[in-house]
């Protein structure tokens, strides 16, 4: 165990304030997300060094399209989650007590043997994903500290529910974020998710501030974030915020306590990626389903392929120091021979 960053003493409780539920932690008690314990008036994160996955993956897959794409990313999670979705393709170790059910407690491996291995990999960045980041947060700021000073690149894929302290405390370490925006609509968070909308707007508006490249991630449910009008207004906001900044459409396949529902018909995701054009989006992507056109990345200016995906994998690059090689347009991201 480690004491926790982010906390305070008040009373016979603890405040957590890591991410935007603020716990109220009474002794001996836990946070909502499962690992974090008051201990005698001090918080304790209690899944500190603690990894249940390691992985070499392609920054793809995470997904990031715009930030070192075709570069590889050493992967690293540890159990539990801030949130509580039915739908989660990972609750086996994002909820701590199906972990616990499964018997998944993970192994104990220090900050400076992952910088290590993902040197030794040849990975241009640590990527904290698969669970929630955020709640291993202290284990994650060591490593992206490590890993900067040995000239890699860190980033989250997170649900973005973290608190404002949080984030800008890490910012000088962090340099990309694919943030989960899983719906437009407050009751969605709430009955769902057991959280709110606003916190992550806020921080998707923050991290753009700090200059900390973004890529958002909208997995459609049928039935539950799939109507037009949605669509629209998550278009719009990211439209309005900055219009390069990729959207990533995710196709739902049932899995977890969401059996019951129907994959997302290609149809609905074509009509999203049109309404994402249409409001102005020059980078929109289609995940968990083969479609060229919403793998590619073309230009915004020539629309000339610039690059060619299948599947995770890259097969052919027409950038060159972040401009198009056709027209020189200007391609937002961080692209490998720009150096960062």
């Amino acid at each position: 165990m480690k004491e926790a960053f982010f906390y305070k003493k008040e009373k016979e409780e603890v405040i957590c304030f890591l991410c935007n539920h603020r716990c109220r932690i009474k002794e001996e008690k836990l946070g909502i997300c499962g690992v974090r314990k008051n201990l005698g008036g001090i918080l304790y994160s209690l899944n500190y060094g603690k990894i249940v996955s390691t992985h070499i993956d392609p920054i793809e897959k995470k997904p990031f399209f715009h930030f070192f794409s075709s570069s590889k990313a050493y992967s690293v999670a540890s159990v539990g989650c801030n949130f509580k979705c039915g739908f989660c393709q990972n609750w086996q170790i994002s909820q701590v007590e199906e972990a616990k059910r499964l018997g998944i407690e993970g192994f104990e491996i220090s900050a400076q043997a992952i910088v290590e291995e993902a040197i030794r990999n040849n990975c241009k960045s640590i990527s904290y994903t698969y669970t929630e980041p955020t709640i291993y947060f202290e284990f994650a700021f060591q490593t992206s500290q490590l890993a900067k000073e040995k000239g890699l690149y860190n980033n989250f894929v997170t649900n973005g529910y973290m608190s404002k302290e949080a984030l800008e405390y890490i910012s000088p370490y962090l340099d990309a974020a694919n943030v989960d925006l899983k719906s437009f609509r407050e009751d969605f968070y709430r009955k769902i998710c057991k959280a709110s909308l606003k916190p992550v707007l806020d921080n998707i508006i923050l991290m753009k501030k700090l200059n900390i490249w973004v890529e958002i991630t909208t997995l459609i449910i049928p039935g539950l974030n799939d109507k037009e009008e949605e669509l629209k207004e998550i278009a719009r906001f990211i439209s309005s915020l900055d219009k390069n900044i990729p959207w990533h459409i995710s196709r739902f396949h049932p899995d977890y306590k969401f059996l019951n529902f129907s994959s997302t018909p290609l149809s609905t995701l074509k009509r999203a990626y049109e309404i994402a054009k249409e409001k102005g989006l020059k980078f929109v992507y289609i995940g968990n389903i083969y479609t060229p056109y919403g793998e590619n990345t073309y230009c915004p200016k020539c629309d000339k392929l610039l690059i060619k995906r299948v599947g995770f994998f890259v097969e052919e690059v027409n950038i060159t120091k972040g401009r198009c090689n056709f027209c020189q347009e200007k391609i937002a991201g961080v692209f490998e021979d720009e150096g960062g």
